[in-house]
């Protein structure tokens, strides 16, 4: 780092401590970890409030948190290895896959991908509390929703659903013959070097695990539901050192070809050719004009959000440990400081 670089990320430091003082400015309460990377290498990186706030523990930076729905970026590049090694193609129907599915003739791999496939989103059942303790199957889970009635033609709209990511899952590992999570372990985690990130458990032990919080007119331990049900949508957990080497073997072709990951980042179309801004896990939208690839997640007792800036080669990430503290607007407000320091 040269001494112009030095002189923008200690100016980068004071503003970022500045914006994040002002909402994680209880050291007694849950917190968060934020990290800010320039052509991957870290210019901010740090921890705030209580990692487990029962045992007056602090956060620090490698703590391990449930990543929610960016878990839908890990499954979207599983079903990209999958078409790569020629197993599945994006185009192929999911009846191909579960014969029974309900109209699953006229819905693609592709439209499970890019929210568009107007499958019911099961999270948005009135029944999904009947379920959310109990230990489900892929197969059972994609059962409780697929005979409820669609919301629209596939490729008519998008409609950000949990379901196709579940969907996706199942595919994963009707495909590959592998359990979801041993698939994402030994063909991304593995592969990265993204040590610290795994499928969530509540009953293993995970070192530098921070625990979820709620408040409810104080903090309480977060709701307890099964973590076979947010499933390939949402049930991941990883660091944010992890999440800057996934980012980076996006960007160095690790996992895939270059043609795939233009794909992934390519903005969808519906079917009157109207275009949205979601590809293949993220969304693709922009920051003062700027192009960014981002995505958030949100799963009891946590919230997580990360934007990358491919034109400048910015990522930043923000993982809280209560679903109290939404990371989103703050790590869209420093992405704009950081870009504002480097553009």
């Amino acid at each position: 780092m040269n001494t112009l670089q030095v002189g923008y990320s200690q100016t980068v430091e004071t503003q970022i401590d500045s914006v994040l003082a002002t909402v994680f400015k209880d050291n007694n309460g849950p917190g968060a970890v934020f990290l800010v990377a320039k052509e991957g290498k870290p210019i901010y990186r740090k921890a705030f409030g209580k990692a487990n706030i029962e045992l007056d523990v602090n956060m620090k930076p490698d703590n391990v948190f449930q990543i929610g729905s960016m878990t839908k970026q890990f499954t979207a590049v599983g079903i990209m290895i999958l078409e790569e090694q020629g197993k599945l193609n994006v185009n192929d129907t999911i009846s191909k896959y579960i014969p029974d599915y309900p109209n699953g003739n006229n819905i693609a791999i592709h439209h499970l991908l890019t929210h568009t496939s107007g499958i019911k989103d099961f999270t948005k059942m009135k029944s999904i509390m009947s379920i959310a303790r109990k230990d489900l199957t892929p197969k059972d889970l994609v059962d409780f929703f697929k005979d409820e009635p669609t919301d629209f033609q596939p490729g008519e709209q998008f409609d950000y659903n949990n379901s196709g990511y579940v969907v996706l899952g199942y595919i994963i590992e009707i495909v590959s013959g592998k359990a979801y999570e041993d698939f994402i372990e030994q063909n991304i985690f593995e592969k990265v070097g993204m040590n610290n990130s795994r499928y969530a458990s509540e009953r293993e032990i995970v070192k530098d695990r921070a625990y979820g919080y709620h408040n409810r007119g104080g903090f309480i331990n977060k709701m307890n539901v099964s973590l076979s049900i947010p499933y390939a949508s949402g049930s991941l957990m990883s660091t944010v050192d992890d999440m800057l080497k996934w980012q980076e073997a996006i960007n160095n072709n690790i996992l895939v070809a270059n043609s795939t990951i233009d794909k992934v980042f390519t903005k969808g179309t519906l079917n009157n050719g109207e275009q949205f801004t979601y590809g293949y896990g993220w969304h693709l939208k922009n920051i003062e004009g700027i192009p960014t690839r981002e995505h958030g997640g949100s799963i009891f007792g946590f919230k997580s959000m990360g934007v990358y800036i491919p034109s400048l080669d910015i990522y930043v990430i923000g993982f809280s440990n209560c679903d109290c503290h939404s990371p989103t607007k703050i790590t869209r407000e420093i992405a704009v400081l950081t870009i504002n320091n480097f553009n």
